[in-house]
This record gives structure tokens, C-alpha cells and sequence, in this order.
């Protein structure tokens, strides 16, 4: 018997999203040698991108034939979407990935990285703060020790406090 599926929240999003970067990466693989031969370096780029978007296609065609899932007590599909896909605590988390990856150019691994684990920490659910700092310095710590030593590994400085420490 079959049986007919209700699409999920973000379902159809995720299918346009997949079509939009197959796209791009069958640009990608255009440009790095154009489709000169077969055997030539973007051949085999090219055709996974063209399997990639072909499936985004049929993907999104199916979806968008679906009907959408009925959210409990008449939630619409939007709420359902927020609710499932993007939480609060992982919204506050690509925040936080974000400044750390603006902050690293700036202020450098060391300070940087140290502020990302305490605030990690504590959007994880961590409430001891002298924990988390003691926590957070003591795994910096071992991280840098072995990116420096062991590895040889040069780390950003950064350039808001080059002159502070000079």
C-alpha cells in the first residue's frame, strides 16, 4: 500500500538550496579547464556537479507536489520551520562562530579563541563561569602548545592589539 508523504518543514528550502549550489559548482568545475576533452582536469567536477543538480531537481520537483505537514494545534509552516530547523541555541551558536571568525583576524587565535570556549561553554549550558575560564584556558593552552611546538603551526597575532604588546 502506498502511502502518501507530507513534506517537512524546510524540505523544499534544503531542495532549492541544493539546486543553487550544484549551480555554482558546476560553474566552479567549468572554470578550471572549460570541457576541452573528456580526460581533461574539470571533467569528472563537471559531471558530479551535473548528477548533483540533476538530483536537486528531481528532488525539488517531488517536493514541491507535496502537501505540507500539519504542525500540531494549527502551527504554520513557518513556526514549524523555526521551531525544528533553527532553534535558538543554534542560531546563538552561528552567532558566535561568526564573531569568532571576525574576532581571529583581530584579535588573534589566542584571545579569540579563548572568548569563543567561554561563550560556548556557557551557551551550552555550562553556568560556572571560573570552570569554563579555567576550562577554556587550560585547553587553549595545550591547543597552542601543540600548534606551536609540535607542529610549527603560525597563528594570527592579530592587528587590534599588535601595539599593546610591543
Amino acid at each position: 500500500m502506498l502511502s502518501l508523504r507530507r513534506r517537512l518543514p524546510g524540505e523544499f528550502v534544503f531542495a532549492l538550496l541544493l539546486i543553487v549550489f550544484s549551480l555554482f559548482m558546476l560553474w566552479q568545475a567549468y572554470s578550471i579547464s572549460k570541457f576541452e576533452s573528456l580526460t581533461s582536469a574539470g571533467a569528472f567536477p563537471m559531471f558530479a556537479a551535473t548528477v548533483m543538480l540533476i538530483s536537486g531537481l528531481i528532488a525539488a520537483g517531488e517536493t514541491a507536489r507535496m502537501t505540507p505537514q500539519p504542525g500540531a494545534d494549527g502551527e504554520s509552516v513557518w513556526r514549524q520551520f523555526v521551531r525544528q530547523i533553527t532553534p535558538g541555541m543554534l542560531v546563538q551558536f552561528v552567532v558566535a562562530i561568526a564573531a569568532y571568525m571576525f574576532l581571529l583576524e583581530r584579535l588573534g587565535f589566542v584571545l579569540s579563541s579563548y572568548v569563543f570556549l567561554v561563550v560556548s561553554m556557557w551557551l551550552l549550558g555550562s553556568r560556572k563561569l571560573i570552570l569554563n575560564l579555567w576550562v577554556s584556558a587550560l585547553s587553549l593552552a595545550v591547543v597552542y602548545a601543540i600548534f606551536q611546538t609540535i607542529f610549527a603551526v603560525v597563528l594570527p597575532s592579530g592587528t587590534w592589539l599588535a601595539g599593546v604588546f610591543k
